[in-house]
């Protein structure tokens, strides 16, 4: 798993470096941290109802202009995701790398929404559990344009089977409240 996450972070830093001389003359490639709070569920296709589990999340983004209006966000997440069942407990951490098309507005606002992949890192039972899980992410976000500091809003929902072995369909779907912080960030037009 550390070989894969090693991988996965090669692969971000390669791409963002092969925008950055790609784009120089047009855009600009900044690399941020980020953090925040998640609020997951885990839906059943057989109506079996859990409460959510609230967890966090923290990990690494490029933000990679294609022009003063669009941008691209490569993500690398930590993800505390999964429900509850009364005193039962589905803990399900993934690593999410969503890669998010944003709309940026010239006031700070943006609107993102991409494909995510996510790689299961630890369960309670991981066995009964599928590796990998697609979705989709959708949200918004907020750059406070004297500064480097944002907030993001987003809900991500799983289109794959998280059960390996059994008769019912389960997704992950939740909502993640966060902070972030982009490395030199300027507050020209296009960030």
């Amino acid at each position: 798993m550390k070989f894969l996450i090693g991988l996965m972070t090669a692969i971000l830093i390669t791409g963002v470096a092969s925008a950055q001389h790609a784009n120089a003359p047009r855009g600009q490639v900044n690399l941020g941290i980020k953090g925040g709070l998640n609020m997951y569920n885990i839906y059943n296709d057989n109506s079996t109802k859990y409460d959510q589990r609230t967890g966090f999340h923290f990990g690494l983004l490029g933000h990679i202009h294609i022009n003063s209006q669009w941008a691209l966000q490569p993500e690398i997440v930590y993800s505390a995701q999964g429900a509850k069942d009364g005193s039962t407990k589905y803990n399900l951490d993934y690593i999410n790398v969503p890669v998010l098309l944003q709309y940026m507005f010239d006031n700070g606002f943006r609107l993102q929404g991409g494909p995510q992949l996510g790689l299961l890192v630890r369960a309670d039972n991981k066995s009964n559990y599928n590796p990998i899980d697609l979705g989709i992410s959708i949200g918004a976000s907020y750059i406070f344009p004297p500064t480097a500091f944002g907030l993001d809003a987003r809900y991500n929902l799983g289109l794959s089977n998280i059960n390996k072995d059994s008769s019912v369909k389960s997704i992950n779907g939740g909502l993640q409240l966060g902070l972030f912080y982009i490395f030199g960030h300027t507050s020209r037009k296009v960030l």
